[in-house]
């Protein structure tokens, strides 16, 4: 695991030397407040949680993190520095690990500076911050399962363009899969693809975290998706190296 240390903190380093990073997390802080404030109607439901919070997240997370990860390997490849990190004398999966890692430990960051909600619910009421904590753990496998999608994406291109608009469209069908609409009409027609929809759903495992339910299931499913795509993201780099 050394070397995917080395290459995480590398690419976390190199997060926090442009204005990226910054900006990221700006706006996410910004949005993150606003929509729990005003559409969650924090203060108004009386109630000491951070449910409005735990709401928005994933759609925060929707859009953020596959522009976090749209030029994760798309602008390796643009630039042609991709041959040289898949030359050094690491195993190609570390390099996919630890750029995963330093993506996942900076949205952990960004999460992480939320507290300030934590603070307020706890001085406005008697919250179960036990809920609160497992809320949080959903919240950061989410960003872990959209990282894990945008970096395979990241990794069939040298547009970041490209790389964002698909890696949001994947998100979401990930994220809507399990949504009662979708599973309402495959319902009607194909009632298989409607329990493969609920199975695949990243909300419909997340909606458990945010109730205070870590369920082992929940947490192979997460386990199971990310390293899927982090060796779909391998394969990808593997198949470029060879054309």
């Amino acid at each position: 695991m050394a070397p995917a240390l080395i290459v995480a903190r590398r690419e976390l380093a190199g997060y926090f030397a442009t204005p990226v990073a910054y900006v990221f997390i700006v706006i996410f802080l910004v949005l993150a407040g606003a929509l729990t404030f005003t559409l969650g109607n924090f203060f108004g439901r009386g109630q000491a949680d951070l449910q409005p919070f735990f709401a928005f997240v994933p759609w925060l997370f929707l859009f953020l993190v596959p522009a976090l990860t749209m030029r994760l390997w798309a602008e390796e490849r643009r630039l042609g520095t991709i041959e040289l990190l898949l030359t050094l004398p690491l195993p190609q999966w570390q390099a996919v690990l630890g750029k995963f890692l330093a993506a996942w430990v900076f949205c952990g960051i960004a999460l992480l500076l939320t507290f300030p909600l934590v603070v307020t619910v706890n001085l406005l009421g008697q919250p179960d911050n036990g809920v609160i904590l497992s809320g949080y753990l959903g919240c950061l496998l989410v960003a872990g399962a959209y990282l894990a999608v945008g970096a395979a994406v990241s990794a069939m291109t040298k547009n970041q363009v490209i790389a964002f608009v698909l890696a949001v469209a994947l998100c979401f069908v990930f994220g809507t899969a399990g949504s009662p609409v979708v599973t309402e009409f495959l319902s009607t027609r194909l009632p298989i693809l409607a329990d493969i929809a609920r199975g695949i759903s990243v909300a419909e495992r997340f909606g458990g975290f945010t109730r205070g339910l870590v369920a082992a299931r929940d947490l192979v499913f997460f386990a199971s998706f990310i390293g899927f795509f982090l060796f779909l993201n391998a394969v990808v780099l593997d198949h470029r190296k060879a054309d």
